[in-house]
């Protein structure tokens, strides 16, 4: 059901399988790798201390795959681009069938910051969730006090026709027990199609 690999221009995302992605490589990032405190610093999990964690982290992603819950993938950028074939970082989407919305995510490296990879990534799916998928609504959160991902998530949900739905109170469980509202946009599929035709 959810494509096995997308290929962007600057992009490749393959699943997020044990198979798909180094172990020990995935640790050193998701635990120690330079800026992972502040790329989990508004996110719903913190820097792995074991590998066992990574090695969970990674088996998830296969079993909603499997279920039908969310696609999620491992994100390298392509040949020529700085750091090629490397894990960038991942995203995907969660599917709720019953309301016909995909939620995105994604999360990349602090040294891949800053070069439009997050909504080459969301275009891509974004795509998927109303070509392939048949679904109605693409949403997106952050929160409030994230700027970067602010600024990337108005810029590509602006490019295809959606809007900031507002600001959605006591959402977002953080790991140390706090809790925080979070700011939701969505793009409807006629939007998408309207903007993108």
């Amino acid at each position: 059901m959810f494509p096995e690999a997308i290929e962007t221009d600057r992009l490749r995302l393959k699943p997020r399988r044990p198979e798909n992605v180094d172990l020990d490589a995935c640790y050193r990032i998701c635990s120690s790798d330079p800026g992972i405190d502040e790329v989990t610093a508004h996110v719903a999990w913190d820097p792995h201390e074991t590998k066992k964690e990574t090695r969970e982290f990674l088996e998830r992603g296969r079993e909603r795959w499997e279920s039908g819950e969310a696609a999620s993938y491992v994100i390298r950028p392509r040949e020529g681009e700085d750091g090629a074939g490397e894990i960038a970082g991942f995203g995907g989407l969660s599917v709720d069938w019953e309301t016909r919305t995909a939620e995105l995510g994604t999360w990349l490296r602090k040294r891949f910051w800053g070069r439009g990879y997050s909504g080459e990534r969301a275009a891509a799916l974004v795509g998927v969730a109303f070509d392939d998928l048949d679904l109605e609504v693409v949403a997106v959160s952050h929160h409030p006090d994230n700027d970067n991902s602010r600024r990337a998530v108005e810029r590509y949900v602006d490019r295809f026709g959606g809007r900031r739905e507002g600001r959605l109170r006591n959402t977002l469980a953080l790991p140390d027990g706090s809790v925080h509202d979070e700011v939701r946009y969505t793009v409807s599929r006629a939007e998408w199609r309207e903007a993108t035709s």
